[in-house]
């Protein structure tokens, strides 16, 4: 699950049109819902409404992988990541 900033408008370049962009704040792990294994649950590992949160892809990898992408490794929720771990 991504946590987001809040919106904010880019410097537009000259021909191109501003649009506003939304950076990862954090980077979340959450169970699915129960009844409804394709959905995210209400909750976050640690305790975070996931409803304001954007979905991230769901793909299972090997043991030695990460849960979350390597891109967002500098925002990974470390209470999430401690639950993960055990």
């Amino acid at each position: 699950m991504y946590e987001l900033d809040k919106p904010v408008a880019p410097r537009a370049s000259p021909g191109i049109r501003g649009g506003e962009e939304r950076h990862v704040r954090k980077v979340h792990a959450a169970p699915t819902a129960p009844g409804e294994p394709a959905a995210t649950g209400p909750r976050t590992l640690c305790g975070k409404d996931t409803f304001a949160m954007e979905t991230g892809s769901q793909v299972t990898e090997p043991p030695e992988v990460p849960w979350y992408p390597g891109q967002y490794a500098c925002v990974v929720c470390p209470d999430c990541d401690a639950v993960i771990e055990t």
